[in-house]
């Protein structure tokens, strides 16, 4: 399926040293990401994708907003246990909605979204399914989906990638960190312009697998709170692990 019309820029052969310019060295980013995904393993194979329908996989990314995994999986479950086709949830009022996705937070808010993108699905396609936007070319289903309520730049990559196998590259918590402690973007950048940076410097083939490591590596090593810099094995290549490694 065509992607978007990117030109990736060449990586250097050069050994990248570490760099905090707020537009990445292509060839240091590659080199990090080649060393981290010998670590984590997740490559960029259809194999490793979600197998979610799309409609399936928006709400459930929809869920995820402002919770954890669990809060958002328990959510999901007992909606489709309760609603068991989208057609049953459409049919639901909001307020019976935010009750069955409860622990997913702010209920009220996520159900109104969920019915509003329900009724839009079925007003554009005919039926609530969103198989279709398989045959459509990424700007138009970005654009579609960021259109939809409650769904940004995130949620959509998340889709687009996971759901509609086409390139994007969400960046959650974990990314942000990570890619900010590197050097790669100054503390300030938002998740949006981390996001649009990746989808330009990254080879759309490398999406998936980088994403996935990326977050690997920020929940086991590069996380929050007591970063673990001296067993990473890109501190040679990251600001702060340079920094913790002088004092």
């Amino acid at each position: 399926m065509a992607g978007p019309e990117t030109t990736i820029r060449k990586h250097s052969k050069t050994k990248p040293e570490v760099q905090s310019e707020d537009n990445p060295d292509p060839a240091h980013v590659a080199l990090c990401l080649d060393i981290i995904e010998s670590l984590w393993r997740q490559e960029s194979t259809p194999s490793v994708a979600s197998g979610e329908k799309p409609l399936d996989g928006l709400i459930r990314t929809v869920l995820s907003q402002n919770t954890n995994d669990l809060n958002r999986d328990r959510a999901y479950e007992r909606l489709r246990r309760l609603y068991p086709t989208w057609e049953d949830v459409l049919e639901a009022e909001i307020k019976e909605i935010a009750e069955a996705i409860k622990s997913a937070g702010i209920s009220n808010i996520k159900a109104g979204r969920i019915k509003t993108i329900l009724e839009t699905v079925e007003d554009v396609f005919g039926k609530l399914n969103l198989d279709e936007m398989k045959e459509w070319d990424y700007i138009r289903a970005r654009d579609f989906l960021q259109n939809l309520p409650g769904v940004g730049p995130k949620t959509a990559a998340c889709v687009l990638l996971f759901n509609l196998d086409m390139p994007a590259f969400p960046v959650d918590t974990h990314v942000s960190r990570v890619s900010r402690r590197i050097g790669w973007f100054p503390p300030s950048a938002s998740a949006e312009s981390i996001q649009a940076s990746l989808e330009e410097i990254i080879p759309p083939k490398r999406h998936l697998g980088a994403h996935l490591n990326l977050i690997l590596h920020g929940k086991n090593i590069c996380r929050s709170r007591k970063p673990e810099c001296a067993r990473c094995p890109i501190r040679h290549l990251c600001l702060t692990g340079k920094e913790t490694a002088g004092s």
